[in-house]
């Protein structure tokens, strides 16, 4: 009797907890097989009290288990898919000359959005998007490897901004993430950690992709939730754009087979089309000559597109091309006809290959969502593809580029000659490329300007399409309501019946900024209007603020393929504003700014309404040369770098930094009886970086300054013994002396390459490398792990002696704050 009294009383409380939660359990409570939706308003919710009794035996005491968390019934699974540096008119979708059937399929089955938004940038795109609020309140006023010490730039997403997989994981949710991760402190990317900032910390509980804001799809810097991985090592063809679309099918099969019932949240981010574009050689073959028309005629094909499919409003006008016009702030983008035919011929080749790889990317994801189909769950999920991040990239420079690493480093013209010396193998592995920013804007058709240009639609304005079975009754639909990355959260949330919680961990959480967008899947709610009346943009400097279909923008003081390299006015007083009504001009057309200043000044004060509320001071408009800034890693201020024995894969954000600054590096090594050869040191590989190896037994040094030039420190020149000879069985020092040629930025200098003591090479390089070194290859001890500095060995190239002891000592950089807004001048265009 007093057991079922104790029974009774603990289910009584329990009961009343729950009802006071409003949760609720399905089965038999205390039942293995009970579950449990909870209230959500505080994750993780509190453990339930104990329901069944305890006695000194079991045979007197009753189990019960604690009900598994479950979402709402009827929670659909979630595809969240976001492509990369893709702007309104890439994709044949919403009017580009690019096929792209698995968006098509998607917007068949459901909604296009005319009118949807980013940041501008890609970081700060995808923290919103994940946690549904502002970029600048969780820290992503710009991209990771640009913050800074401010609340709104530090990179960090705060415990008080949980993100959409930590809810839906504390609601029942399997979540995974594949693909891009740009939302990691660059100074936590180490094995060191902490790993609270990575996806696993975020609430996905599978990760598999690569950190930062690119990487090489043939050698990518990727991870398996927070351990490096290899799998292009014995794969010849190995590819990251189809590898991604693997894994994702794998590990949704594995939960079909695991948890058939459990509602999946897929996050899937691949590369495509950031640069480096690298697809298949089957996928460029497919769009050999599409291009030959020029930028022009594709803008006005884009359009016409557009216009046919409905996609912009037919009144909609074609903003000019740029050709220096106070509109566009002086940018000024060749005409096509004025180009020779080689630079046709080698812009046509960029565009080509650009091509292929948003349409190798948008095959891949067809791929991940016919295995939904296949897997029966297709009429319960809700699928949101959005196309980029950001407008098509304008990185590229006015040329484009057979490496990247160029522009990030200030080299914004390159010899005609060394570029069409790959025009053969552009986007293979023996590139890392980049197209001319003057087809970045036609893909951007009808808007102006590109990626990073807050202040305008062709930096902000993404395709969407969304569907979900049963749940929108509008198929092939178009809606035009005004929306922004942060209402991607909400919607999900709404679609799923769970509540953002006020609390997580215990800590308050900032209110998700955004709105729901489900309002809209009805097809009576088809022109209903837009429930987010108002949102600002900014981005370097660059800024906007939209109200009820009114937008004011700043012009652009600079292009943004310049990259900052130029002067800019006061970041506050020096921008002019321009002003839209976009409800009746789509493409930003007609600037009223003059007609209407009370309707600018109206703007403009919202504007610093909105930054002041939401995190965006203080404004700044330096642009790469923000790479500079100091900041906290577990390394930070050191000068002195010891490592004995193999180390591989030290992120750029660890390691010693040899830039701007004099350096010495000194090897005490064991070669054995036989003989030795192999990596002793190296950061970089094929598009830039150095290494210190034995080749054949002799000591080397060589200097990869952006696959321009090599320059290599080794033995043989005297004709001595020494010098000619394996080193011998037994210790030596090897050092690599460095002296800068300083103060400033990209300088020269003299290097001494020498073997116990004794000189071996002496040498003089006129440039080193600035900003940038690599973005997606490790600091390695012992080996090489992606891409080989010079042609002379293949990777690993293990070190077959033993390291005893590395040691780098660095000087002080020799640049200072002032010197960071303007790269030399001589580093824009290079003769090598």
């Amino acid at each position: 009797m007093l057991r079922q009294t104790l029974a009774l009383s603990v289910l009584a409380l329990l009961s009343a907890s729950l009802s006071a939660s409003a949760q609720q359990i399905t089965g038999a409570p205390g039942s293995p097989s009970a579950t449990v939706t909870i209230d959500g308003s505080q994750l993780p919710p509190p453990p339930p009290p104990f329901g069944g009794v305890i006695k000194e035996t079991a045979a007197e005491s009753t189990p019960y288990w604690p009900a598994r968390v479950v979402p709402p019934k009827g929670a659909p699974n979630v595809l969240l898919i976001l492509t990369d540096d893709q702007g309104y008119g890439v994709s044949g979708t919403f009017g580009g000359v690019i096929p792209t059937p698995a968006l098509d399929r998607i917007a068949a089955a459901g909604l296009r959005y005319t009118q949807f938004h980013s940041t501008a940038l890609c970081s700060p795109t995808r923290a919103a998007l994940i946690t549904g609020r502002n970029h600048h309140e969780v820290g992503y006023g710009v991209i990771g490897e640009l913050s800074t010490g401010y609340p709104g730039y530090d990179s960090i997403i705060g415990p008080d901004s949980a993100s959409i997989g930590r809810i839906l994981r504390d609601n029942g949710y399997a979540t995974s993430w594949f693909g891009k991760d740009h939302n990691i402190p660059t100074y936590q990317y180490s094995a060191a950690g902490p790993f609270t900032q990575w996806p696993v910390g975020l609430g996905f509980e599978y990760f598999y992709g690569f950190l930062g804001g690119e990487t090489d799809q043939w050698t990518p810097y990727l991870y398996r939730n927070t351990s490096p991985v290899y799998p292009w090592v014995g794969k010849p063809g190995y590819n990251l754009t189809t590898d991604l679309a693997d894994d994702a099918i794998h590990h949704m099969r594995e939960l079909n087979a695991a948890a058939p019932d459990t509602p999946f949240f897929v996050y899937y981010a691949p590369g495509g089309s950031h640069s480096p574009h690298q697809p298949t050689q089957e996928w460029i073959d497919k769009f050999h000559g599409k291009f030959d028309m020029g930028w022009e005629k594709l803008r006005e094909e884009i359009f016409a597109n557009q216009k046919r499919l409905g996609v912009i409003p037919p009144e909609t006008q074609l903003t000019p091309w740029p050709d220096g016009q106070d509109a566009y702030g002086g940018a000024k983008l060749p005409r096509w006809d004025s180009l020779s035919l080689i630079q046709k011929r080698l812009y046509a080749r960029e565009a080509e290959v650009f091509a292929g790889y948003t349409a190798y990317t948008d095959h891949e994801i067809g791929r991940v969502i016919q295995e939904v189909q296949d897997e029966g769950k297709l009429d319960n999920t809700l699928i949101i593809y959005i196309v980029g991040d950001n407008g098509t990239s304008a990185e590229g420079t006015l040329e484009g580029t057979f490496n990247q690493l160029t522009a990030y480093n200030g080299i914004l013209t390159l010899p005609e000659v060394v570029q069409m010396l790959h025009y053969e193998d552009w986007g293979s592995h023996a590139t890392y490329p980049h197209m001319s920013v003057a087809w970045s804007w036609a893909f951007d058709t009808p808007f102006k300007w590109t990626k990073q240009v807050a202040s305008h639609f062709g930096g902000t304005r993404q395709g969407l399409a969304i569907s979900w079975p049963g749940h929108i009754d509008d198929a092939g639909g178009l809606r035009s309501q005004f929306h922004h990355m942060i209402d991607v959260a909400p919607t999900i949330l709404d679609a799923a019946g769970i509540k953002a919680p006020t609390t997580v961990d215990g800590i308050a959480q900032k209110p998700i900024e955004g709105v729901s967008m489900a309002y809209t899947f009805a097809k009576a709610n088809g022109n209903a209007p837009s429930r987010r009346d108002t949102q600002y943009f900014e981005m370097v400097g660059n800024r906007a603020i939209y109200h009820d279909g009114w937008i004011a923008a700043t012009t652009p003081p600079a292009a943004p393929w310049l990259l900052a390299t130029g002067k800019l006015p006061d970041v506050e007083t020096g921008y002019n504003w321009e002003l839209y009504n976009i409800a009746k001009d789509y493409s930003e057309f007609d600037d009223l700014a003059a007609k209407m200043p009370d309707k600018l000044k109206q703007m403009q004060a919202l504007f610093k309404t909105e930054a002041a509320a939401n995190g965006v001071y203080p404004l700044d408009n330096s642009g790469f040369s923000r790479a500079l800034t100091a900041r906290p890693s577990a390394t930070s201020g050191k000068t002195e770098f010891t490592y004995v024995g193999e180390n591989i894969g030290i992120p750029v954000g660890n390691a010693p930094s040899i830039l701007d600054r004099d350096y010495t590096i000194t090897a005490d090594v064991t070669i054995p009886e036989g003989g030795a050869e192999g990596m002793i040191v190296t950061l970089g590989g094929r598009f830039g970086g150095y290494g210190l190896y034995l080749l054949k037994g002799k000591p080397v040094f060589d200097y990869n300054f952006l696959d321009l030039k090599q320059t290599r420190w080794e033995g043989g020149v005297t004709g001595e013994d020494l010098f000619t000879r394996p080193l011998a069985p037994g210790k030596h020092r090897i050092v690599f002396d460095f002296k800068y040629d300083g103060p400033g930025l990209a300088k020269g200098g003299t290097g001494v390459l020498s073997v116990d003591g004794h000189e071996l090479s002496k040498k003089t390089i006129e440039h080193t490398i600035p900003l940038l070194m690599s973005v997606d290859e490790t600091f390695d001890v012992g080996a090489d792990t992606r891409t080989p500095v010079d042609d002379s060995y293949d990777v690993p190239f293990r070190f077959t002696g033993a390291i005893d002891k590395l040691t780098f000592d660095l000087g002080p950089s020799q640049i200072k704050e002032s010197d960071k807004p303007a790269i030399d001048e001589g580093m824009k265009k290079s003769d090598n």
